[in-house]
């Protein structure tokens, strides 16, 4: 079996079943029961500030 050939069903069958589990897996691990806590901060970022720009002083205080 030459190259080409040997690596063309090698992505076709097991790459392709690899990138659906590992797709599978982060969508799990997203979802997964008690993460609501760890992506609550991340989901508010684009309405932190809707009535004026974030200070200098916002940014800091939250790096600390």
């Amino acid at each position: 079996m030459e190259t080409y050939s040997f690596l063309r069903e090698l992505a076709d069958s097991w790459m392709l079943l690899f990138l659906f589990l590992f797709f599978a897996g982060v969508v799990f691990w997203v979802f997964r029961p008690g993460s609501t806590r760890t992506y609550d901060n991340p989901a508010g970022i684009p309405f932190r500030h809707e009535d004026k720009p974030a200070s200098d002083g916002d940014a800091a205080s939250r790096e600390a």
